[in-house]
């Protein structure tokens, strides 16, 4: 770690965006949580002990449809399946360098806005700090789980009157993810992106979003193989 590497500070800093992008989303998780049935200890610690937030709402549609546990945990654990890849792709970007002495703590915190934000802050040559992931991994953390603390302590109701806000805050989560890696994205990189939006979106329609997710990440990863290997 260089003199000029980010600080902890600055990783609080960094998060921010994800902050304001967070805390409507984890409070329409904590809603949601108290109208399946949940108590508000209840979708405190699901927060607290999952942090992945397309995961938590797939995870109340199959315990409110009565799923088998381990069929809800085989396919959670599949929808997850990308976050493997987050800390060794970020490493890499970062060079031989980047410490690892933390990251069984910072990596927890590897969601997909996160890892995309700590990747727009390399791309700007900011460098590779375990301090500045880590700050900007537990602002994003906390953020989470104050966000469903807040939904399920006002209620089931608490977005009764709004049904437009309650649907819309759906959507936040992958726009933010989206808008992350637009800021990020190279002319280079198009196909592999396109590749990948083709496999998820063909296997989603096919068969299942899940299935989809795990299509788009093997389709992209191959491309991005080949594209950079040499001829």
């Amino acid at each position: 770690m260089t003199a000029t590497a980010p600080r902890f500070r600055d990783g609080l800093l960094a998060a921010l965006p994800l902050i304001l992008g967070y805390v409507p989303i984890a409070f329409s998780f904590g809603v949601a949580a108290v109208r399946a049935g949940l108590s508000p200890a209840e979708a405190v610690m699901f927060s607290i002990v999952i942090f992945a937030g397309a995961a938590q709402f797939l995870a109340l549609a199959l315990v409110g449809s009565g799923a088998p546990v381990l069929v809800s945990v085989a396919t959670l654990a599949a929808m997850n399946l990308r976050h493997v890849i987050y800390g060794p792709a970020l490493l890499e970007r970062a060079g031989a360098a980047a410490r690892t002495r933390f990251s069984w703590a910072w990596g927890w915190c590897l969601t997909d806005e996160v890892f995309a934000a700590s990747l727009g802050a390399l791309a700007r040559g900011q460098g590779f700090s375990e301090r500045f992931v880590g700050g900007l991994g537990l602002g994003a953390y906390l953020s989470w789980i104050a966000g469903t603390a807040l939904g399920a302590v006002l209620g089931g109701e608490a977005l009764a009157d709004w049904p437009a806000l309650d649907a819309a805050l759906g959507f936040m989560l992958p726009a933010l993810f989206l808008a992350l890696l637009l800021s990020i994205l190279e002319r280079r990189q198009l196909p592999t992106v396109a590749v990948a939006i083709g496999a998820a979106a063909a296997v989603s329609l096919a068969f299942s979003p899940t299935l989809g997710i795990l299509a788009g990440i093997a389709a992209g990863a191959a491309t991005g193989t080949l594209h950079r290997s040499p001829a």
